[in-house]
C-alpha cells in the first residue's frame, strides 16, 4: 500500500483512483454525500421492521423469525407508499 503522500499506492490522488477504480479488486469503494444516500432508506426500512415486528417479540428458532419477516414484508407491501425523498438538510422521514 504505502505511506500516504511518499509512495505506493497512496501517494496521489490519481495512484489511488487507479487503485480504487481497478477491475478486478472485489471490493469498489465509491464516495457520496449523505444526504443523497440509497442507505438512509435502507436504515428508515429497518427501523420499521425493528419497531413494528421485532422490538417486543421472541423467537425460539431462525426459521419463524424469517417466516415472521416474509409475512411482514406481504403485509407491508400491501399499503407501502414511497419514502419522501427530498433533501432540506433534515433527515428522511416516512
Amino acid at each position: 500500500m504505502g505511506s500516504k503522500g511518499r509512495s505506493g499506492i497512496l501517494k496521489n490522488q490519481e495512484s489511488r483512483a487507479e487503485f480504487l477504480h481497478h477491475k478486478d479488486h472485489r471490493i469498489r469503494i465509491v464516495y457520496t454525500p449523505k444526504h443523497c444516500s440509497w442507505m438512509n432508506q435502507i436504515e428508515i426500512w429497518f427501523g420499521i421492521i425493528n419497531r413494528r415486528l421485532l422490538k417486543r417479540k421472541s423467537y425460539r428458532s431462525i426459521e419463524e423469525l424469517k417466516a415472521s419477516i416474509l409475512r411482514f414484508v406481504e403485509q407491508y407491501n400491501v399499503m407501502a407508499k414511497p419514502f419522501k425523498w427530498t433533501y432540506k438538510g433534515v433527515p428522511l422521514t416516512v
